[in-house]
């Protein structure tokens, strides 16, 4: 850790406080400076990089949560220390589930002080290096699609025919067959490639929330609204706007984003200026909209807009050539990650993957392959490293899709305990879906 690139931002109303810290972090090499309130702290944090905050809980105008809790909405990788004369327990737990790295009281302790500052900032040097290795390992995963089957051959195909036009994409598939990943090859080989692709995943938000999320609002534009905040459609001016699950988006919400992709302009909620934006409109879905437009639950004209170039993509039992390509890909990712020297997969697990439908598709044999990496002593993963269901999934029998999705749906409950966020999130569904399925195969939590 090179101080001389740390900044310290001390904001305190007392001048003593102030001189003190910053004398004390100076001299011991580090970037400093000062502020005697929150509103010019946050001025300061527009105009240079800084590491970490040393704030005062107790000051005139906005007080040291208040700008806690601004600073996170600016730069959540921010390390603050909140400050205080008055040491209460309330107070102290406030400010950490709010985002505060620590808490001390005064008068300080510089020795004690010193130690925190220090751990606190090796601490965002390990993960700063650490997110830094997983977008190296994301960028590898989104870098290509992998497979050689003649099914994600097409795919590609189709990719390098949309992808230097601004026309709009619709890309169709199951859960955890890798829309968004066939979302981001487009944008990374359009001419748009070198602004963002902002997602906005569509599925289990509130009329509301989603509104907002979408264009953004005022401040006080509704409870809770304390700042201004740009949308995701603001967001992706010159880029790109990747709806996903777009099938589950409310009525009121499809003829706003109808309004939006036609004429590209848009007000933030609670606000009156009109915000213009030029962004490219790529969405995925795994249900059937044409259904959903036959029984009034989407709306004919947006989905004629949003389906102008579709794109399918197939299920991974739908291209088992492509099964061992992948397995072998997720296991070097997972072992960069992991630090372990895992090199290759017995026979036995390679034919138990193979054999298997992956109702959960290319997301559930990441997951297998993760888990079997945790496991596994090295170097080689064998077949009782895998998930019990890749084990004693029945192959090639004839069974129904939905009754492999209904097992795998209880399966992975039973793992998380039913708790519903994790199973979602290993399922690639949002909530409501999960929730829907449970109820649809009449799953129960056992007593």
């Amino acid at each position: 850790m090179n101080k001389q690139d740390c900044g310290i931002l001390v904001v305190d109303d007392e001048l003593i406080v102030r001189e003190s810290l910053t004398k004390w972090f100076r001299e011991d090499g580090f970037r400093v400076d000062s502020a005697e309130s929150a509103a010019v702290a946050l001025k300061k944090l527009q105009g240079q990089s800084w590491n970490l905050m040393l704030v005062d809980i107790k000051m005139p105008g906005m007080d040291g949560i208040e700008l806690l809790q601004r600073v996170k909405e600016i730069n959540k990788d921010l390390i603050i220390i909140m400050i205080t004369a008055f040491a209460s327990v309330d107070t102290a737990v406030k400010a950490l589930k709010e985002g505060a790295y620590d808490y001390i009281t005064k008068p300080i302790d510089p020795d004690y002080l010193d130690h925190l500052v220090e751990k606190a900032l090796k601490q965002q040097q390990l993960t700063l290096e650490n997110q830094r290795l997983r977008d190296t390992v994301s960028e590898l995963s989104a870098g290509e699609l992998i497979g050689d089957s003649p099914e994600i051959k097409k795919v590609v195909e189709l990719i390098d025919t949309v992808a230097a036009t601004d026309t709009t994409v619709m890309i169709r598939g199951e859960s955890g067959t890798g829309k968004e990943l066939v979302a981001r090859a487009i944008h990374n080989k359009s001419p748009r490639r070198y602004f963002p692709i902002v997602t906005v995943n569509c599925g289990g938000m509130t009329e509301t929330l989603l509104e907002s999320e979408l264009f953004g609002h005022e401040r006080g534009a509704f409870t809770g609204a304390q700042y201004r905040r740009k949308g995701k459609v603001e967001l992706a001016d010159g880029g790109t706007l990747f709806l996903d699950e777009v099938g589950n988006v409310d009525a009121k919400t499809q003829m706003d984003l109808l309004r939006v992709i036609e004429t590209k302009q848009f007000t933030r909620v609670g606000g009156t200026d009109v915000i213009k934006s030029d962004f490219r409109v790529i969405c995925a879905t795994n249900r059937n909209l044409e259904k959903a437009v036959k029984d009034g639950f989407f709306r004919e004209d947006l989905y004629y807009r949003l389906n102008v170039f579709a794109i399918e993509v197939p299920p991974l039992r739908g291209r088992r050539g492509d099964v061992a390509r992948l397995a072998h890909f997720f296991l070097e990712k997972y072992s960069l990650q992991m630090n372990k020297r895992i090199q290759s997969f017995s026979a036995e697990a390679m034919h138990a993957l193979k054999g298997y439908d992956w109702p959960g598709n290319v997301r559930e044999l990441e997951n297998a392959v993760e888990r079997a990496v945790v496991v596994s002593p090295g170097p080689t993963i064998e077949r009782d490293h895998l998930p019990l269901q890749t084990l004693s999934a029945p192959q090639g029998n004839g069974k129904r899709l939905e009754d492999i999705e209904r097992v795998h749906i209880e399966q992975v409950l039973r793992e998380t305990a039913w708790n519903i966020s994790r199973s979602a999130s290993i399922l690639d569904i949002d909530r409501v879906t999960l929730y829907h399925k449970i109820e649809k195969y009449g799953l129960k939590r056992e007593p």
